[in-house]
């Protein structure tokens, strides 16, 4: 039996999420050095295993050649440059949603990626947690019958101080609240119902006193009528995740991502031929979240079986042209 091989990881940005990637590398690798324009964040991010380099400037990382994948966690600024050069560099990469601020921004990544080969993931993570992945299963086994609409929600309440941060700040994130947390409900809603070919939204800064949306609201369509209606809110008071998708034979409700959004939780309401109350069954996943493990390992499995990884820059650049489309609608032109 062939043992599979060691990927040597170097992660770009070591902040919270760079500090979860580095936490759920597995078996399969090991974190060779970590580079933050903070130095600081990076020696404390090395500190966590023995034999890491800790830098400041990111391009010396990708200089390393023991180092075959390069996580990028930074502001949504620099994503597309240095996915861009992680690949010229030979690297393989998985890049943090929205991979880049505009859909023109992350066309010569795909191009590079196209010219140099290496395998790009996108982190598109929820679509990881246990629930979706249950979702996904029932899906594919038919449980539902024919899709035909999805309708969810994803929020939370800030903090003091959070229109004054990275975030608020149109030239470094792009936009607001659309394109923070909205990524992820477009892409479960791709993930589910396939591309959207007629798109209509509306984005709004209702409460934080910032130069980006607090709440975008989408209607998304694809070209056999189905249907998802989307909200992503920063001005959720308690967060909140939940998506309930509907086939023909039933529904799926899923809400909870563990931690301050509750419980991870999924139902199949499974209809009757009499119609009727439906037959109910609950799943709950009251454990550690472990969907950032799944999602490395299968990343891992994509280079060493030289697979097309399922969430990719296409997805990336799709999410991308919805919401730049909802933004020149709703005149928060934030391109840059």
């Amino acid at each position: 039996m062939n043992t599979p091989p060691v990927f040597g990881v170097g992660i770009i940005g070591c902040g919270l999420i760079g500090a979860k990637r580095a936490n759920a590398l597995g078996a399969q690798a090991r974190l060779v050095a970590c580079a933050d324009i903070q130095h600081s964040r990076a020696v404390a991010l090395a500190s966590s295993s023995d034999n890491v380099v800790a830098l400041a400037d990111w391009r010396a990382l990708l200089t390393l050649h023991s180092i075959d994948v390069v996580v990028v966690a930074t502001l949504h600024d620099s994503l597309a440059d240095i996915t861009h050069a992680a690949l010229s560099a030979g690297k393989h990469v998985l890049v943090e949603k929205p991979a880049a601020r505009t859909a023109a921004e992350l066309q010569p990544v795909i191009d590079a990626q196209q010219r140099f080969g290496g395998k790009v993931h996108v982190g598109f993570n929820h679509r990881y947690h246990r629930a979706l992945r249950k979702a996904r299963a029932l899906i594919d086994s038919g449980a539902l019958g024919p899709l035909m609409f999805i309708r969810a929600r994803y929020g939370h309440g800030g903090r003091p101080g959070y229109d004054r941060e990275w975030r608020a700040n149109p030239a470094l994130s792009g936009g607001g609240e659309l394109i923070d947390q909205g990524p992820h409900l477009i892409d479960l809603a791709r993930w589910f119902l396939g591309d959207f070919v007629d798109i209509t939204g509306y984005a709004h800064t209702y409460y934080w006193d910032m130069p980006v949306d607090d709440n975008g609201f989408m209607l998304l369509k694809t070209a056999q009528h189905q249907v998802a209606f989307l909200h992503a809110s920063c001005t959720e008071w308690k967060n909140l995740f939940s998506m309930e998708i509907y086939g023909r034979d039933g529904k799926l409700d899923i809400s909870g991502l563990g931690g301050s959004y509750g419980v991870e939780k999924i139902t199949w309401y499974r209809m009757l031929p009499e119609m009727g109350p439906p037959e109910t069954t609950t799943w709950e996943y009251p454990m550690a979240d472990d969907s950032w493990a799944v999602e490395l390992q299968e990343f891992f499995d994509d280079i060493r079986l030289d697979r097309h990884p399922t969430s990719g820059l296409n997805d990336a650049q799709a999410a991308l042209h919805i919401i730049e489309t909802i933004y020149q609608e709703s005149g928060h032109d934030h391109r840059t």
